[in-house]
């Protein structure tokens, strides 16, 4: 269901909108490298909406600091996952306590302004990702009747298209770019949704951890817990030219006791799986998708994300509990480590930025900040950015962030 904005809202985004040349000016002044979405899952104003904070990163220092009249409401509660599109125009934000996604469209000066809001078909979405024409979701629960935070069931996932700016344009009433079309069907479970769950153990139930595509999108991946029996599983599917899943020879792959995100590196080789329980980062080669273990090597305590950045040399572990980064090289796939790095307290997400590929920031849960560090490209280092860490609302969950100069406003 797609919600839209009143009349009054309108105005207030045309004025919004007559901002954005004084903002680019602005940004363009500070030497502005990219801008950075993070999350906070705590309320706030009457509506008790999560936040977003924008910062804006010095393409110098790598300092990141706030703009002008951020934060700016999530548009629903519990705000825990983001991604952006392709063209890096638009924002979607996942509000975990509403089962919503909602559109935003990115102004150049970095301002983002509420377009569309759609319902997610299972319930509580906790993580989100994107190729050019899909953007995909796992949700905590699938859509049954007999299932409750009381009586728990496995996880699914769901596949909107991302319409383009001729089909968005040619709805009634028309539509910005980006927009969300309703989300697929799976003839095979009579819904829009795509059950996560084991053959062999139809009653246990999975739930989701994290998802990502990989190989251009022609794969997607789903990390899950076996909350029943134990054990961790990556789910692969092989993605349609429509958009709907089929399951890869082999899926579910085995992946530890508690796999917690995962990463694939550019060439689509490989896969790299953070297993929260056993305090690893797994190695997995990718054949035609299929997976196989080929390694694996230590991490801090509770690794709750990972990246890998955009050489494929080099990967980052934030480890939630020690509140530290793991910097680790790669050669064949395999993970060296090469130190590690303070973050503020209970670092649960991390990105890169994506105009230097030189910049990397984490966001702080419990420290209620962001922290962030530039990268020697020669050898993996980091060394902490100018002013880090930086204040964000409280409980900030997600991070993501686009190159500054691709917004079309």
């Amino acid at each position: 269901m797609r919600m839209r904005f009143n009349r009054t809202s309108q105005l207030v985004l045309v004025s919004a909108f007559s901002l954005a040349a004084a903002g680019l000016v602005t940004a363009c002044s500070t030497l502005t490298a990219d801008f950075v979405y993070v999350t906070s899952a705590r309320g706030a104003g009457a509506s008790n909406y999560g936040e977003i904070d924008v910062f804006e990163v010095n393409s110098e220092s790598g300092h990141m600091r706030q703009i002008p009249t951020s934060p700016f409401p999530s548009g629903g509660r519990n705000p825990v996952a983001e991604a952006t599109s392709s063209d890096e125009t638009t924002l979607y934000v996942v509000n975990q306590d509403d089962n919503s996604i909602v559109q935003f469209t990115i102004g150049n000066d970095g301002k983002v302004y509420p377009q569309n809001t759609v319902n997610t078909p299972g319930v509580f979405p906790m993580a989100v990702t994107t190729t050019s024409t899909f953007l995909f979701v796992a949700d905590t629960y699938q859509p049954l009747p007999t299932c409750s935070t009381s009586s728990p069931c496995s996880g699914s996932v769901a596949i909107f298209p991302i319409l383009t700016a001729a089909q968005a344009a040619a709805l009634t009433p028309a539509e910005p770019p980006d927009t969300l079309g309703p989300p697929l069907a799976n003839s095979a479970s009579s819904g829009s949704y795509w059950p996560l769950g084991l053959t062999s153990k139809p009653q246990d139930v999975l739930a989701p951890t994290s998802i990502m595509t990989a190989d251009s999108g022609a794969y997607l991946y789903v990390t899950a817990v076996d909350v029943t029996a134990g054990g961790g599983y990556v789910f692969g599917f092989a993605v349609n030219s429509d958009g709907t899943l089929a399951a890869l020879p082999g899926s579910p792959f085995a992946a530890g006791t508690y796999p917690s995100a995962i990463a694939p590196d550019p060439g689509g080789s490989y896969l790299y799986v953070t297993d929260k329980g056993t305090n690893q980062v797994l190695t997995f080669a990718s054949n035609s998708g299929a997976l196989t273990l080929a390694g694996s090597a230590a991490t801090g305590s509770q690794p709750a994300a990972i990246i890998v950045d955009k050489t494929g040399h080099y990967a980052y572990v934030a480890n939630s509990q020690d509140s530290n980064l793991s910097a680790y090289s790669i050669s064949s796939g395999a993970l060296s480590q090469l130190g590690t790095y303070t973050t503020g307290g209970d670092p649960v997400a991390i990105g890169l930025d994506p105009s230097l590929n030189q910049y990397l920031y984490t966001a702080n849960f419990l420290g209620n900040s962001v922290s962030g560090f530039q990268s020697n490209s020669s050898d993996g280092s980091l060394l902490i950015s100018q002013g880090s860490p930086y204040g964000a609302n409280a409980n900030p969950t997600a991070v993501a962030a686009i190159p500054h100069g691709t917004q079309s406003k």
